[in-house]
C-alpha cells in the first residue's frame, strides 16, 4: 500500500472537517482554473491578473481570515490551508491574495477608520477593488525604520514624496497602503489609483514570480486629505504588524509548494524506468523522498500548531519568525532535491519543480529574510539584539 507524505503524519486527523472543507474547495479551485495556465503565465509573464482576483473573491480567500465587511471570518488554520493550496498551485497566487488580504485589508481592517472600513473592505473582500501595501524600499527592505518616503503636513491636508519597490499587486492596484515618515512617527495612507503625482509602474525581466504582478510606485507631492491617514496607525509597529499576518500565510504556503513538488516526484519515480525499473525502486531515490517526507510533515505540524496559537491568540512574533524560517527554507531544499529527481525533466515548464524552486528564491528573502527571521529567534533566546554591527 502506497501513502501520500502527509497521510503517514495523519495531518487530516489535526484538522476539523470545515478546515478540511476548505482545504478541498480552494483546492479543486487551484486544479480546475489555475492550475492548467500556470506555466504559460509565468513563462510570458504575463496573466489575467483583475479576473483573477474577481475569482479569488468569489471563492471567498480575499481577507478570510478578517471578519464582518463581506469577508468570510475564517479561522487561522483555514485561512493557511487556503495558503498552502493556492501555494501549490504558484507563489505568485499566493503572494496575490496575501497581499490584498494580510496586508492591505488588514491594514485597513485593522488601523482604519470606520470610513474607511467601509470604502473598501467590501469591494477588496469581493475582488471588486485590489489593494498594494507600500512599505519596501530600493534602499531599505530588512531596515523599514531608514525609509526615506516621508508625509508632512500642510494645512489639513499631507504632502506625500518618495518611492517603494518590490510592491505586489502595485501597478493594477485601486488603492495602495502607503507607510511614510513624518513629524509625528511613521504613518500609513490610502492613497487612491489616479490620484495626482501617483504613479506605479512593473517590474519586468523577473526570474522569480513571473505570474504576479509586481511593480515600484512613485509619490511627487501627492496631496492628500488628513482622512486618508489610517488613524490607528501611529508607530512602525502597525505596517510590522500586516507583516505578521503576511509571515503567517506563508508558514502554510511554502509548504503547499513543497507539497506540489514531492507530489510530483513521487508520480515520476513511479513511472519513470531505468535499468529495467522504477527509480522508485532505488534506495537513493527512497532515501531522497524519505527525507523530504520527513521535513514537510514536521514544517506541518508545526504551521498547524502556530495557527492554533494564533487562533488561541497566544502566538509571538518569534514564533511566525520560527514557522517562516523553517517553511521556506525546507521547501526550496525539497524542490532542488525533486528536481534531481525529475532529471532533464525537471527544469522544463512541463512540470512545476523548477517553477517552484524559483518562486520559492523570492519567498526566501520577502516578508523578512531569513537572515532576519534567525536573528529574531536569536533574540528571543538570548535578549540580544544582533541586527545591525
Amino acid at each position: 500500500m502506497t501513502r501520500t507524505p502527509l497521510e503517514l503524519f495523519d495531518v487530516d486527523g489535526l484538522l476539523t472537517p470545515d478546515e478540511r472543507d476548505i482545504r478541498a474547495t480552494v483546492r479543486r479551485f487551484v486544479d480546475e482554473r489555475l492550475r492548467p495556465d500556470v506555466a504559460g503565465w509565468f513563462e510570458s509573464g504575463e496573466l489575467p491578473a483583475r479576473d483573477l482576483v474577481k475569482e479569488f473573491g468569489a471563492l471567498g480567500v480575499l481577507g478570510m481570515h478578517l471578519e464582518g465587511y463581506g469577508c468570510a471570518g475564517t479561522n487561522a488554520v483555514s485561512y493557511g490551508l487556503a495558503c498552502a493550496e493556492l501555494e501549490a498551485g504558484d507563489s505568485g497566487l499566493r503572494s496575490m491574495v496575501s497581499v490584498q488580504g494580510s496586508l492591505s485589508m488588514y491594514s485597513i481592517h485593522r488601523y482604519g477608520s470606520d470610513e474607511q472600513r467601509q470604502e473598501w473592505l467590501p469591494r477588496l473582500a469581493a475582488g471588486e477593488a485590489i489593494g498594494c501595501f507600500g512599505l519596501t524600499e530600493a534602499d531599505y527592505g530588512s531596515n523599514p525604520a531608514g525609509m526615506r518616503t516621508t508625509a508632512r503636513r500642510d494645512g489639513t491636508d499631507w504632502i506625500l514624496d518618495g518611492s517603494k519597490m518590490w510592491i505586489t499587486n502595485g501597478p493594477i492596484a485601486d488603492v495602495a497602503t502607503v507607510w511614510a515618515r513624518t513629524d509625528e512617527g511613521f504613518r500609513g495612507f490610502l492613497v487612491p489609483a489616479g490620484t495626482p503625482g501617483f504613479t506605479a509602474r512593473a517590474i519586468h525581466q523577473k526570474l522569480s514570480l513571473r505570474a504576479s504582478v509586481t511593480g515600484e510606485l512613485v509619490f511627487d507631492g501627492v496631496r492628500l486629505p488628513d482622512s486618508a491617514r489610517l488613524p490607528g496607525a501611529t508607530s512602525l509597529g502597525a505596517p510590522l504588524s500586516c507583516l505578521g499576518e503576511a509571515r503567517f500565510g506563508i508558514v502554510f504556503g511554502a509548504l503547499g509548494a513543497a507539497r506540489d513538488c514531492l507530489d510530483t516526484a513521487l508520480e515520476y519515480a513511479m513511472t519513470r524506468v531505468q535499468f529495467d525499473r522504477p527509480i522508485a525502486g532505488f534506495q537513493l531515490t527512497q532515501a531522497k523522498l524519505a527525507d523530504m517526507t520527513l521535513e514537510l510533515g514536521k514544517g506541518m505540524l508545526l504551521a498547524i500548531h502556530l495557527g492554533r496559537l494564533k487562533d488561541a491568540g497566544t502566538i509571538r512574533p518569534e514564533q511566525v519568525s520560527l514557522g517562516k524560517l523553517n517553511s521556506v527554507r525546507e521547501a526550496i531544499a525539497i524542490a532542488r532535491e525533486c528536481r534531481t529527481i525529475l532529471g532533464g525533466s525537471g527544469i522544463t515548464l512541463e512540470y512545476p519543480v523548477l517553477r517552484h524552486a524559483n518562486n520559492l528564491e523570492s519567498v526566501l528573502t520577502y516578508e523578512g529574510t531569513s537572515e532576519m527571521h534567525t536573528l529574531i529567534i536569536g533574540q528571543a533566546l538570548t535578549g540580544l539584539a544582533a541586527f545591525a554591527g
